[in-house]
């Protein structure tokens, strides 16, 4: 058996390769984290959904309220049962809620029953936080289209 103190070597040039190999190591590292890294970044970012919001819509004041939330996803559209609707929306506003046009015809009854409804997020890279209270589920319906409509309940015609 041959061990490697059977072999002459200096104090030397010991010492000079294991500095090379100090000196290399740390950037051979850094090589093999940086090419195992660039797959799993790349994987992550396209997981993440580029357009998406946390929609929420609360019926009633503080004492008592509902509150009712989805996240919509617009690629594909998903979310609620009008996602498709509301990405197109969404989309046709650049993702502004507050410049989604309303339906300027509806006449909605002069009822109070608040409704607040909130948009978190983020649309094309930009952060989206909009937040808004409505008189009644119809003035939300005409504001914001399909957008908040997170249930299949239609308003009632007045």
């Amino acid at each position: 058996m041959t061990h490697f103190s059977d072999f002459p070597a200096t104090s030397r040039s010991r010492s000079r390769s294991a500095r090379a190999v100090r000196r290399v190591l740390p950037a051979a590292a850094a090589l093999l984290l940086a090419v195992g890294a660039a797959p799993a970044l790349a994987a992550s970012q396209d997981a993440v959904p580029r357009n998406w919001l946390q929609l929420t819509v609360t019926r009633g004041d503080a004492r008592s309220s509902d509150t009712r939330g989805t996240l919509l996803m617009c690629d594909p559209p998903q979310g609620h049962s009008r996602a498709a609707e509301a990405c197109d929306v969404l989309a046709r506003a650049g993702g502004d809620v507050a410049a989604v046009p309303g339906d300027g015809d509806r006449v909605c009854p002069l009822v109070y029953a608040p409704v607040t409804v909130r948009a978190q997020g983020r649309w094309n890279g930009r952060a989206v936080d909009y937040r808004h209270t409505f008189s009644n589920d119809c003035e939300r319906e005409a504001l914001t289209g399909a957008v908040f409509a997170l249930d299949d309940e239609q308003v009632p015609e007045v």
